[in-house]
C-alpha cells in the first residue's frame, strides 16, 4: 500500500480538507498507508499537530517548483491532491510520472473561462499540458475548478468587501454592481475534497466546477455584509466607461505601476457557474452566501474589538 500526497493543507480549504480526513482515517487508512503534505512555512502547520490524527503523517518542506521536492513528495506515493496553486501543477505531474503516481487531482481555477483575465490563457495552457501529460502516462486526472474563495478574514476575496462596507458610508461601483458573482465557501470546498477523493470510480478523469449555493449580484453582497455588521450604506455607481478611461490614466501616469484596467474589466463581468455535475457525482450541496458570509463577518468584529481594546489599552 502506498502514500497519499497533498499540497496546500494549510490553505483555507486546505485546512477544512484536513478535518474530514482526521474524522475519516479509518477509511484513509484502508487505502493509503500515510499522507505526505508539502508544507511551505512551517509556523502555518501548528493546526496539524493539534489535530490529534492517528494517520502517519509526513513532512515534506520547500517550494514546489523545486524538482527534489517534488520529488520528494511524490515518492513512494499512487495518489496526489493538489491545492497549493496551478502554476505548479505541470511540474508535480512531471514528478509524478517519474515515481509512478497512478492518481492527480488538481484545484485549478474558474478563472479560464474569463474573457479579459490575463492569466486566463495561461491556465488554459496549463490544462492543456497537464491533461496531455497524464492521458499519455496512464495517470487519472480530475481538476476542480472553484469560483471566488472566501470563508475567513484571511480569504484577500470577501474581507476585502467587508472591510470595505465597514468603513465607508458610500460605496462606489461600476454599473450600480448589478452583475452576479457565486462566491464557494472553503468549508464547502474542504468536504468537496474528501468527496472527490473517496469517489475515484466517479471522480477520475473528470472536470468539476466547484460555486457557491446560488448566485448573488455583488450589490447583494455588499447590502449582505452591511446588514451582518448592522449598518447602512449608500451606492455610488459610476458608468463603465468613465471607470475605464480613469484606470487607464492611472496606468499612464504611474508608468503602468499601478494598472487596474483588467480589475475593471472583470467587475462588470458576470462569474456565475453551475455545480450540476459535481452534486450528480458526489452530492456537492454548498452553502448560499447568506448563509457563509455571517462567521467570517462576526470574525472582522471579533478582531476590530481586539484592536480596539488594545489601542486603549495602549493609550
Amino acid at each position: 500500500m502506498k502514500k497519499l500526497a497533498i499540497t496546500g493543507i494549510t490553505g483555507k480549504s486546505g485546512r477544512y480538507f484536513f478535518q474530514y480526513l482526521v474524522e475519516n482515517e479509518t477509511l484513509i487508512l484502508e487505502k493509503w498507508n500515510g499522507i505526505k503534505l508539502n508544507i511551505r512555512d512551517e509556523k502555518k502547520a501548528d493546526f496539524l499537530s493539534e489535530a490529534h490524527s492517528g494517520i502517519p503523517i509526513e513532512y515534506v518542506y520547500g517550494d514546489l517548483y523545486r524538482k527534489n521536492v517534488a520529488d520528494n513528495l511524490l515518492m513512494e506515493c499512487d495518489t496526489l491532491f493538489h491545492i497549493a496553486g496551478i502554476r505548479e501543477s505541470i511540474n508535480l505531474i512531471n514528478s509524478g510520472i517519474r515515481n509512478g503516481v497512478k492518481r492527480v487531482i488538481l484545484v485549478h481555477t474558474t478563472g479560464i473561462y474569463s474573457k479579459y483575465k490575463k492569466a486566463g490563457q495561461d491556465y488554459r495552457q496549463i490544462d492543456a499540458r497537464v491533461g496531455s501529460l497524464a492521458k499519455s502516462n496512464g495517470i487519472a486526472l480530475t481538476i476542480l475548478r472553484p469560483t471566488m474563495i472566501y470563508g475567513t478574514m484571511t480569504d484577500h476575496n470577501i474581507s476585502f468587501f467587508i472591510k470595505m462596507v465597514d468603513r465607508f458610508r458610500i460605496i462606489p461601483t461600476v454599473n450600480g454592481a448589478h452583475y452576479e458573482l457565486q462566491p464557494v465557501h472553503c468549508a464547502d470546498l474542504g468536504r468537496a475534497f474528501y468527496q472527490v477523493l473517496m469517489n475515484p470510480e466517479k471522480c477520475n478523469n473528470q472536470n468539476y466546477i466547484l460555486s457557491g449555493g446560488e448566485p448573488i449580484e455583488l450589490r447583494g453582497i455588499f447590502e449582505t455584509i452591511a446588514k451582518n455588521l448592522g449598518v447602512k450604506r449608500k451606492y455610488f455607481s459610476c458608468p463603465f466607461g468613465i471607470a475605464y478611461v480613469g484606470a487607464w490614466v492611472i496606468c499612464i501616469l504611474t508608468l503602468k505601476q499601478k494598472d487596474y484596467r483588467e480589475k475593471v474589466q472583470r467587475l462588470c463581468e458576470p462569474r456565475t457557474f453551475s455545480y450540476e455535475k459535481a452534486a450528480k457525482d458526489f452530492l456537492y450541496t454548498p452553502m448560499t452566501f447568506q448563509e457563509g458570509v455571517v462567521q467570517e463577518v462576526k470574525e472582522y468584529l471579533l478582531e476590530k474589538k481586539k484592536q480596539d481594546h488594545s489601542r486603549r489599552t495602549l493609550g
